[in-house]
């Protein structure tokens, strides 16, 4: 009898104190919401032309954001080896893969030729350009000497050429397959038009996403936080999934860029949580 009473004793105490051991470990967060889906987060890295590299890694990895579209300001296009080598080194130790290179405004053949040993330095097989009408065929040259993926950056109506996805089509539909757009969704709804819609119509040719909202769907609207717009960014999202993009999508914030930091961290949350409500 006393054995019995011993082992239910024994018993007791540790069911007791596995409970209060479950109890005391906190729960970790859940996963990303992007983690389901086929696309990835990343950010533009215009957002950071007035900040210095270490404080921009530091606010990616504030926002668990892993992926940077790298710009020569942090990267010069006559960067050697060793400065390639270095700039990787400290994107790794923060947890950062440099995704693609640009924009890059490309004039003249010697320019492109440029971006693309450029990029091929730096290992990237993504270049975000924005060439010339008549350079065209020189890119459709490079892209198929390369095997890269090109995205032409469309600017809306701040200048004359590839305005929106629409123009950028026109120019591309006939040429290597490779050669597509960087959907700017922000610029694209400035132009008057409708980046849900357009992202349905090109989205073979969609190579890279900028995400940002604007107050107007004209030259005079402007970038603010994503959600304090007029893009529809719950339709955007089914449409991501709708169209399985597996490309990057990437904020470029455009508010405040001497102090970015708020606008990216609400930008992103306000993404995230249509991510999660539209599921």
């Amino acid at each position: 009898m006393n054995k019995i009473y011993i082992f239910l004793i024994s018993l007791f105490f540790c069911c007791t104190a596995g409970a209060s051991l479950a109890q005391d470990q906190r729960p970790g967060p859940r996963s990303l919401p992007e983690s389901a889906e086929k696309y990835r987060m990343g950010i533009a890295g215009y957002t950071f032309i007035k900040i210095d590299l270490d404080k921009a890694l530091e606010t990616m990895e504030k926002v668990d954001v892993h992926y940077l579209c790298i710009k020569d300001f942090y990267l010069p296009l006559n960067s050697n080896a060793d400065q390639i080598a270095q700039f990787k080194e400290k994107l790794k130790s923060k947890g950062v893969v440099g995704y693609a290179v640009g924009p890059i405004y490309m004039k003249s053949e010697g320019e492109i030729d440029r971006a693309f040993d450029y990029a091929q330095k730096v290992g990237v097989k993504l270049i975000i350009g924005i060439p010339t009408y008549e350079l065209l065929p020189y890119v459709e040259k490079k892209v198929k000497e390369f095997g890269f993926n090109y995205a032409i950056h469309l600017h809306g109506p701040d200048i004359e050429t590839f305005q929106d996805a629409d123009e950028v089509w026109n120019h591309v539909k006939d040429l290597d397959p490779r050669i597509g757009m960087c959907l700017d969704i922000g610029h694209d709804t400035r132009n008057g038009k409708d980046p849900v819609a357009d992202l349905k119509k090109y989205h073979k040719r969609v190579f890279d996403i900028h995400l940002k909202d604007v107050t107007g769907s004209n030259k005079q609207g402007y970038s603010l936080e994503i959600g304090r717009g007029i893009i529809d960014f719950p339709a955007f999202i089914k449409m991501l999934r709708k169209v399985r993009y597996t490309g990057v999508c990437s904020l470029e914030h455009e508010k405040n860029m001497t102090d970015p930091y708020m606008g990216i961290s609400e930008s992103m949350g306000y993404f995230r949580g249509v991510i999660e409500a539209t599921k």
